[in-house]
């Protein structure tokens, strides 16, 4: 049996199979740039290499890491629906930096995962631009990834997204609740929207209310408000450890108020906050009465416009948020930590 291929019209290519490797070859030469702007100390090789070298920052006397991966959810449904591509790169750096960062980690680098059936080389590059942005804004380095090519994976125009960060923290400055104590004052950092979470109970109530991505929305287009990016709280909170001493860190993702911070705390703890101290945004407000949405219902699934929770002792906390707002970030005091009551959650809103 010959191993020659046969010369003739029958002879096929990898792209006759869907995989274009000059669109791939192409979008590593669009990548290189934008992740040449988010390099820092300790990045050892640049995009391309089979592996991403990272050498731990020398100012850490007992560096621990900290990993976190996570991806986008069905916000994407309406990225690819309403063709937004260049906000869910922020959305996918942000839900694992942030993670990261309620235990006192430092961002370092950033690594993505970009799948589909047929590559759009434009979408990949909005895609890996707001990647790129997300991290310039934490501070962490965009080191590598993978693109991925697989026909008959996806349909066309869909794409799938995963991403994963890796930080360091000084073991004796790691942020586990231990803490917290009854007394202490509850900040919340604001949210940008809804982040990414709780998107499939929003496409349902949007695809109910028969509303489309230019519709007003008191003022901007509804595409703006519900693809806002989630918020990087990764510096201002990282300038706040700096010079403050805080108990417990909480990202609300998904799970919403209800079920995040509860784990932050302690057995025979709970936070007590208080619904009218913080101002829900629109969005939530209009979800809520679209969707005939229950108030606990709504504190279980979206963060309800807190994006970010910090518990501190209560006579840190005015100096605390001092800084925070400082750093940009619209902080309230909304709530306490008090004693569990049996039987009752260790999280309310009253």
């Amino acid at each position: 049996m010959s191993a020659q291929p046969p010369a003739d019209s029958s002879s096929l290519t990898y792209r006759d199979a869907g995989v274009d490797i000059d669109a791939g070859d192409a979008l590593v030469e669009r990548i290189k740039p934008l992740a040449k702007r988010t390099m820092r100390e300790g990045v050892l090789g640049g995009i391309g290499g089979f592996g991403a070298l990272f050498q731990v920052p020398q100012k850490y006397r007992e560096p621990v890491l900290v990993s976190g991966t996570d991806g986008v959810g069905t916000k994407l449904r309406l990225a690819f629906e309403w063709n937004r591509h260049d906000t869910v790169g922020i959305d996918l750096v942000a839900m694992s930096v942030n993670d990261i960062l309620v235990q006192g980690a430092e961002p370092l680098f950033f690594l993505d995962y970009f799948a589909c059936g047929r590559l759009d080389v434009e979408t990949a590059a909005a895609v890996v631009g707001g990647i790129a942005r997300g991290c310039e804004l934490s501070g962490c380095a965009l080191i590598g990834g993978e693109t991925a090519e697989m026909p008959g994976m996806y349909p066309d125009g869909e794409y799938d997204l995963a991403g994963f960060a890796v930080g360091a923290v000084e073991k004796s400055k790691i942020i586990d609740g231990t803490r917290v104590a009854v007394g202490d004052v509850v900040l919340g950092l604001a949210s940008s929207g809804a982040h990414s979470n709780g998107y499939s109970l929003i496409r349902k109530i949007i695809e109910r209310e028969g509303a489309g991505p230019q519709d007003d929305f008191h003022g901007q287009p509804l595409v703006d408000v519900v693809m806002a990016p989630t918020h990087l709280y990764v510096k201002p909170v990282l300038a706040a450890l700096a010079q403050h001493e805080i108990h417990g860190l909480a990202h609300i993702t998904g799970g919403g108020l209800l079920e995040n911070v509860p784990r932050i705390l302690r057995p025979g703890l709970a936070a007590r906050l208080q619904r009218d101290a913080w101002q829900r945004p629109a969005l939530f407000d209009w979800l809520q009465r679209a969707g005939g949405v229950a108030d606990e219902e709504m504190h279980r699934v979206f963060n309800c416009g807190i994006g970010m929770v910090l518990v501190v002792a209560a006579d840190q906390a005015d100096a605390v948020a001092a800084t925070l707002a400082a750093a940009g970030e619209r902080v309230q005091r909304i709530g306490e930590i008090v004693e569990q009551t049996p039987g009752t959650p260790q999280t309310v809103v009253v």
